[in-house]
């Protein structure tokens, strides 16, 4: 994405390389990367990953960013790789992925469509952020080619076979990355929420819904959700996000108490969906129910250890609106009401050859805005094993 400017006031990181030179921690500036090892000399930018950096805590991201905005302001920077001269490699090393399933619009979509005679949500819903451990395996950068799965696709009472899904799907997310870790048997507050999360990237869940389908009861997604997600490259840090913030929807009833947080965690963030370079939807992460720190929160409120690369997905954004929907299940109700492309040609789910794009910003101070690049991928087809 050669057109992208980051302002002073994004600066997200990011790992690139030039040329034959060996994958580093960078940041983003105008249409640049600035080269952190060079332009600060410590070896923790050298290598090919963020999380030795996000290891270091909050007080290190904070004196870092500091400093890097006092470098700029000052014209101290050493070195400028042009992005459009630079490969973007994935950020961080990911220690464990979960996903949930957290706005209410979307969980109320996907009913009626998968759940025609029983529309209602389940009764922990609004109890609790809803989710399931995925695969850190398959979490990849954009720009990496997204294979059509196979799997068991079983329609009516047919006997299953294995197929490459007709269903393909994505779903629009935010993915939050956790820098700072924790202890084994310490619940991380939902107030600690900034103690421990870096930063933000974009995330792009994608599902085979008729696999999904089959399999997931009585245990939830397994196969259909965990063959790739795609991030971002540029991992935007928490601190940029602050004029972002916003209450969240109200939460009836009142969530319990290691769900409550003050001042919450709402955040106004822009969300674009493209297919084959046509916009067909604009999520809007603000409309969330439940909030990232709350996610967190419920994370660990079992006593389980948060680790320095772990990523989560916030759940698909979407709206009851069509164009503020974020998957094709929802867009197309289900295949029954396919969008039509430039080409004419119409799609109920992804063909071969899509290509799916997210981008999004949030506001920043002065009327800017906190630009969070793109992640994209193709799809790529492939036939049964």
């Amino acid at each position: 994405m050669t057109s992208l400017t980051f302002t002073e006031h994004a600066l997200p990181y990011c790992v690139f390389s030039r040329g034959t030179d060996s994958p580093r921690v960078g940041a983003g500036l105008g249409t640049y990367v600035v080269d952190l090892y060079r332009t600060f000399g410590d070896q923790i930018f050298a290598g090919p990953s963020l999380n030795a950096f996000m290891s270091r805590g909050p007080r290190a991201w904070q004196r870092t960013r500091e400093r890097l905005l006092a470098s700029v302001r000052g014209g101290q920077i050493s070195e400028l790789v042009p992005i459009a001269d630079a490969t973007l490699h994935r950020p961080f090393e990911v220690a464990d992925f979960a996903d949930f399933y957290s706005s209410l619009e979307h969980a109320t979509n996907a009913a009626r469509v998968l759940r025609p005679g029983d529309p209602q949500l389940h009764r922990n819903w609004r109890e609790m952020p809803v989710g399931y451990h995925g695969r850190a395996g398959t979490v990849v950068v954009s720009g990496t080619p997204v294979l059509r799965p196979c799997g068991q696709l079983a329609p009516g009472h047919a006997r299953p076979e294995l197929a490459p899904t007709r269903r393909l799907d994505f779903e629009a997310e935010l993915g939050f990355v956790v820098g700072a870790g924790s202890r084994p048997g310490q619940p991380v507050p939902a107030g600690a929420f900034a103690e421990h999360v870096f930063g933000v990237v974009l995330l792009i869940d994608w599902s085979a819904r008729d696999i999904q389908e089959f399999e997931s009861r009585p245990l939830g997604p397994f196969l259909g959700k965990s063959f790739a997600t795609t991030i971002s490259p540029w991992v935007v840090p928490l601190a940029a996000l602050e004029q972002a913030r916003v209450a969240p929807p109200v939460q009836d009833p009142e969530p319990l108490g290691y769900l409550r947080s003050s001042p919450p965690w709402g955040l106004d963030i822009d969300l674009t969906v493209s297919i084959n370079d046509q916009v067909i939807s604009r999520p809007r992460f603000a409309t969330m129910y439940w909030t990232a720190a709350q996610q967190l929160a419920h994370l660990t409120v079992n006593g389980a250890a948060l680790r320095t690369g772990d990523l989560y997905g916030s759940g698909t954004v979407s709206s009851f609106r069509r164009d503020e929907m974020g998957s094709l299940l929802e867009i197309t109700a289900g295949g029954r009401d396919p969008i039509t492309l430039p080409d004419g040609r119409t799609r109920g789910y992804l063909a071969d050859g899509d290509t799916v794009t997210l981008s999004g910003s949030a506001p920043g101070p002065g009327g800017s805005r906190i630009e969070f690049g793109a992640a994209s991928g193709q799809v790529v087809g492939q036939s049964a094993g």
